[in-house]
């Protein structure tokens, strides 16, 4: 059972991240070449689409959450590397040698590598919950625009 739009609450956040992607894919659309796309403008259109469903999520979130501030800060920091075609931030460290279970999931949800194991536990809950909005509201879009 899926709900749609016009039944839900217009506070949740699966009704937020619904209307801010749909905006996020009209302006996406717009800026849509007429010729017929390459291989790369392809993967570019992939890759857009990929960061405005992740803008959408954590920005109707909002900063509540340490992994919704995660994602806003690394498209805010992308965004800027675009503009000054330089790189953001720091170096990546690469750690050598087996990790553990924690260490993994820290590396998994946004923001995790600066959260003790409580507040880590609480953030992964919450954005496997949102994933799974982003799952449910991009079936709907897909199913209301293949009927």
């Amino acid at each position: 059972m899926t709900p749609h739009l016009s039944s839900t609450n217009p506070s949740s956040i699966k009704t937020r991240f619904a209307y801010k992607f749909l905006r996020a894919l009209k302006r996406l659309n717009r800026h849509r070449p007429t010729s017929p796309p390459s291989p790369n403008d392809i993967f570019r259109g992939f890759r857009m689409i990929k960061m405005a469903s992740y803008a959408s999520m954590a920005s109707a979130v909002g900063s509540r959450r340490g992994w919704s501030r995660a994602v806003l800060r690394k498209i805010r920091c992308r965004a800027l590397e675009i503009r000054r075609r330089r790189k953001c931030g720091g170096m990546i460290r690469r750690r050598s040698g087996e990790r553990n279970k924690v260490d993994k999931l820290r590396n998994l949800v946004p923001g995790g590598e600066a959260m003790d194991l409580c507040s880590l536990l609480d953030e992964t809950a919450h954005y496997i919950g949102c994933l799974t909005t982003q799952v449910q509201v991009m079936r709907n879009i897909v199913d209301l625009c293949s009927t």
